[in-house]
């Protein structure tokens, strides 16, 4: 019986693991769908439209202040931030903290977060899968459309590697 229960623990350990860990995948081109409306809002209460960083690649992840994998993800997006905004990357966090910005503004305070940070509604993000857990990170292309929608953390390295592949895409490649 001991050695079932070793063994049960140890295969969910790996595939917790691996789930962890899996690698991210982007879209082909052409398989590309727009990015929808996404209601998002600044710390003003005015919109937010991704529409506007249209011609740069978006890195947009859905996240929380009490979200522990998102904890763990927001310094490689503030690396990516520093390391890839001049040739064309923008990171933004779309928080889902229910009381908004009295949880967000502190946790800013503290983290000092280098990338733009909005609020998001659970309506806009359950159509990116946000209400099967979180954190829900999309990579969105220069012409504004999902390249890859990734549900928990995502392998860094891999990750990064698709943003260095969609920067060095132009509106051409991007369509083939």
């Amino acid at each position: 019986m001991l050695r079932y229960i070793v063994s049960m623990i140890t295969l969910l350990a790996t595939s917790l693991t691996l789930t962890i860990n899996a690698p991210a995948d982007l879209t082909p081109g052409a398989s590309r769908r727009p990015l929808p409306e996404v209601a998002l809002t600044n710390s003003k209460g005015a919109p937010v439209k991704l529409s506007g960083y249209k011609g740069r690649v978006v890195l947009l992840d859905f996240w929380a202040t009490w979200c522990e994998g998102c904890k763990e993800e927001i310094p490689w997006f503030m690396e990516f931030q520093n390391k890839y905004m001049k040739t064309g990357l923008t990171v933004v966090g779309a928080s889902l903290d229910d009381d908004g910005w009295k949880s967000v503004k502190p946790y800013l305070r503290e983290h000092k977060i280098n990338y733009r940070i909005v609020l998001g509604t659970s309506e806009s993000a359950k159509q990116f899968g946000v209400d099967q857990g979180m954190p829900v990170t999309l990579l969105i292309d220069r012409m504004g459309r999902i390249a890859d929608l990734h549900l928990g953390m995502v392998d860094k390295a891999a990750f990064e590697h698709e943003i260095r592949i969609l920067l060095s895409e132009d509106a051409k490649t991007a369509t083939d």
